[in-house]
């Protein structure tokens, strides 16, 4: 399985392809954070936020409204989005495997539902 892996790897061009895809897929989600005026929020410093797991609050760390956003989620087939059971909030993990669709998906749902949400 690795040895499949390197070889598509360096088909679509080596580590610097994972490191352009990683930054433009984390990037589309801090986006949504760091422009929704406070709905959403990301508890670590911008300098030392993580391009692979991706830990946001909504609403001020609203426990009914972050429930409610994970239940819309799975409506449109975004699952495990729940942060870790020490932290809460939520948490989008965009290893390599998670296609660029998927985090469009995400920004896309995180979007509306600050829309009908916000107060």
């Amino acid at each position: 399985a690795m040895g499949e892996y390197l070889k598509y790897t360096k088909k679509v061009g080596g580590i610097a392809h994972w490191d352009e895809l990683s930054d433009k897929k984390s990037g589309l989600i801090y986006d949504v954070i760091d422009g929704s005026d406070g709905f959403y929020a990301c508890p670590v410093e911008k300098t030392s936020r993580s391009r692979i797991n991706v830990p946001f609050t909504i609403g001020g760390d609203n426990e009914d409204l972050t429930k409610k956003f994970l239940e819309g989620a799975k409506k449109v087939k975004l699952y495990t989005l729940a942060g870790h059971r020490s932290v809460g909030g939520c948490r989008a993990s965009l290893y390599n495997g998670m296609p660029l669709e998927g985090v469009e998906a995400l920004r896309d749902f995180m979007k509306s539902f600050q829309d009908e949400n916000r107060q």
